[in-house]
């Protein structure tokens, strides 16, 4: 039996006939202080087979051999145990789709970017980093010196390294799941992007700030595409000493990470989360220990093939919980998750399958019934998964004594199309959706005083929406008479039962005065109604973004209500851009980061100052401009948050600044920049927007003057076919009422969508 220790995966071993690599550490090896890794020793009963591989060696020195369970074992060489992963290994053997290397003498075809520094590939450990300085010192050039697999080793600069290695370009056609064995030591970064011939930026899959000492394994699902892709990985050692970025693997397969038939070592990612009493084992193979009378695994009659299984043998207490944990998928889904089990003294413990978010929270799947089964039986189960963002699946299993029994688990599979004709669909949250610019939407106006749909032309004393700064939004209580109680309700469409969703908006109260009952939001069920969220922000005249989690027990309706007392209590109630999505709220903050998108939140996001052609920086700022009259009050993102802006008051008339983007890639087709701006003050200068393509600079965009009080949204469509930057430049106009900001940028392929601005700036009235 093989357990597997808190959250490891175990790292993959060679198919028969190749050799193995060389003692590999879980830190990188430093030859230049001569030390190598002891060899391994072969067991004597095992002298036909080959010696095991470091990897697995390191299993054993990490801990993820735990030969503790059985009196069997205790007399039973580690080797032996080893042979039982080594053999599930061997059956499985294949070498993968095109996209995999081992890196044992080449590259597979990988490269470095030659805009960054390049990759080693190390003959001692078989595998490729980028280093600091420190570390790079000890490595030995083993890059082929002609073809394109050449990674060999230049110079680089002090401190943090950064390099990015591209795949040779794929044609999947399938959804197909990556494998990555890396190391992130001390500090470092590793990001893996999908790059499609004729894109300006790289799709983010998966990425990682956590260091290790040791291999680990992680998946990334690869959704179909018809077009021809690179995968780019991204690595960069941080600068302190010692620090490194490696993969010791890349592996490609046909179908979805969730599946599993326990036959590769690697145990496709499944984790197992450690108690201290109970836990998952590896099972069957070619090696029956003499205490296992379980039977051999679904899919094969030699007993050579491999399950997942747990047993009540050491629980102690009342309710020992085991989990299987699978890889977290990166990629939406739908569809029939399946597998096989069988289950002892069914009485004796509880067998369930869970879904389980980024946040740790559960959502039941299937529950084991108490219906007795044959001795050895396997059942098989189907369920329906709908996994819209990342989620874990996770076979738990509770036992009540040391007589609990046992299960076993194999063949986890995964169907696009649900088990059942009869299942609905994935909702589809976006009819929840609304910016209010072609009317309501999905919405409709509940009992009593109407929400009124209205556009407000850029002026220098009121906001306008928040979409753009010149569209529609909806507004409650603009007309009062004294003593009047109004009620406003907006009803949202019907949402399903049973789901998690996410809902944000954006509101801003004028001449409110601040009362808890200016905007609430409830969910409604039948007839009751639940408050779900209230405002407590002051929001000063600003576009204030909300937000709240809930979950629906029932069919709902989502109800967005605002009640006026009287008329010098209140004032006027604004509410815009309206999103629904599925799942938590919080989910969405972690979202991977996309090239030439930023909200500045978290900073610059890769943008740059220019500190060679111009006169000042661009400040990164929450909150007011220091000048009054002049700049925004708060950030278009949520209005509390960060954005960009050149402080007119230390500069001379004339002077400017300029941001720019991260390096893009030329296209072959258009590019759209979307961005907000403010440009508000009785001296506002000029803000442009140039593209520069190795010096050659051309304007896109430009705006003279004050403009608006509020934000505005900018869109401009671009072509260029080669490595160019987005370049922002600010330049200060006649007095320090000049500030001007930026925020929102988004970058995204092909043409602009079309505004109707003339419609929406003829009028300030009632639409």
């Amino acid at each position: 039996m093989v357990a597997l220790a808190p959250g490891a995966h175990c790292p993959p071993t060679r198919p028969p006939g190749t050799r193995d690599r060389p003692g590999t550490p879980p830190s990188l090896p430093d030859s230049s202080q001569g030390r190598q890794p002891l060899p391994p020793t072969p067991h004597p009963s095992l002298e036909p087979l080959p010696a095991p591989s470091p990897l697995l060696l390191q299993l054993r020195a990490s801990g993820w051999v735990q030969a503790r369970s059985s009196p069997v074992l205790a007399h039973m060489s580690v080797e032996m145990l080893l042979l039982v992963l080594a053999l599930g290994a061997a059956v499985a053997g294949g070498q993968g789709a095109p996209g995999s290397c081992s890196f044992e003498i080449h590259t597979c075809g990988y490269t470095s970017d030659p805009d960054y520094s390049p990759w080693s590939l190390h003959s001692q450990g078989h595998f490729v980093a980028v280093e600091t300085n420190s570390a790079r010192d000890s490595v030995e050039d083993t890059g082929e010196k002609s073809g394109e697999d050449s990674t060999q080793t230049q110079g680089v600069p002090s401190g943090g390294t950064r390099g990015v290695l591209l795949s040779p370009l794929l044609e999947l056609g399938e959804w197909s799941c990556l494998r990555l064995v890396y190391q992130v030591s001390v500090e470092g970064s590793l990001d893996v992007l999908l790059r499609t011939e004729g894109q300006s930026f790289d799709r983010p899959l998966w990425s990682t700030r956590t260091p290790s000492e040791s291999w680990i394994i992680s998946s990334v699902d690869l959704s179909n595409t018809s077009l021809p892709f690179r995968v780019v990985i991204d690595g960069a050692s941080g600068r302190a000493a010692g620090s490194s970025v490696s993969l010791f693997e890349i592996h490609i397969s046909p179908g979805y990470c969730l599946e599993c038939d326990f036959e590769e070592s690697h145990l496709c990612g499944y984790s197992n989360q450690w108690n201290a009493n109970v836990n998952w084992y590896v099972g069957g193979g070619a090696v029956q220990l003499l205490d296992n009378d379980l039977s051999p695994d679904h899919s094969s009659i030699n007993r050579t093939g491999h399950f997942m299984y747990v047993d009540s043998l050491h629980a102690v207490t009342f309710q020992e919980v085991a989990k299987l944990v699978s890889p977290m998928t990166t990629a939406p889904m739908s569809g029939c998750l399946s597998f096989q089990y069988q289950r002892s003294e069914a009485g004796g413990n509880l067998f369930s399958v869970y879904t389980r978010d980024r946040l740790g929270q559960y959502q039941e799947l299937w529950r084991a019934t108490s219906v007795s089964q044959g001795p050895g039986e396997w059942v098989p189960v189907q369920m329906d998964l709908k996994a819209p963002y990342s989620l874990q699946v996770v076979f738990e299993v509770a036992f009540s004594s040391a007589r609990g029994g046992r299960v076993a688990v194999d063949e986890v599979s995964f169907s696009p199309q649900f088990c059942s004709s009869d299942t609905e669909p994935t909702f589809d949250p976006s009819v929840g959706s609304c910016d209010f610019e072609e009317g309501l939407c999905g919405y409709a106006q509940g009992h009593g005083a109407p929400w009124r749909r209205i556009s407000v032309k850029p002026n220098l004393f009121r906001n306008g929406d928040h979409t753009t700064g010149s569209g529609s939004f909806l507004l409650a209580h603009s007309h009062l008479a004294p003593g009047s109680v109004y009620v406003s309700r907006l009803l949202g469409p019907n949402l399903p039962g049973n789901t998690k969703f996410c809902l944000r908006f954006y509101f801003s109260l004028r001449g409110y005065n601040q009362t808890e009952q200016a905007l609430s939001v409830y969910l409604q069920h039948g007839l009751v109604q639940e408050k779900i969220w209230t405002q407590g922000e002051k929001s000063r005249g600003i576009w204030i973004q909300g937000d709240v989690s809930f979950t629906t027990s029932s069919p709902s309706k989502v109800v967005f209500v605002s009640v006026c007392r009287s008329l010098w209590d209140c004032g006027s109630v604004a509410l815009d851009d309206i999103s629904l999505e599925l799942g938590h709220c919080e989910l969405g903050t972690d979202l991977l980061s996309v090239p030439a998108h930023c909200d500045f939140e978290a900073g610059l996001c890769g943008y740059s100052q220019d500190r060679h052609t111009d006169d000042a920086d661009w400040h990164w700022r929450k909150g007011p401009t220091p000048t009054s009259y002049t700049g925004p009050r708060g950030d278009h993102t949520t209005g509390l948050g960060h954005y960009v802006h050149l402080e007119a008051s230390p500069l001379l008339p004339g002077q400017s600044a300029r941001l720019r983007s991260p390096s893009l890639r030329g296209s072959r087709g258009p590019q759209c920049l979307l961005f907000h701006f403010h440009m508000y003050g009785s001296g506002t200068g000029r803000l442009s927007v140039h593209v520069d393509e190795g010096g050659d600079v051309r304007t896109l965009w430009e705006k003279d003057g004050e403009q608006s009080m509020g934000w505005l949204r900018a869109q401009l469509q671009y072509q260029s076919d080669r490595q160019h930057q987005i370049v922002f430049e600010a330049t200060r106009g006649p007095s320090v009422r000049s500030d001007i900001a930026i925020d929102d940028i988004r970058l995204e392929s092909g043409p602009c969508p079309v505004e109707e601005l003339d419609v929406r700036l003829s009028s300030n009235e009632l639409e």
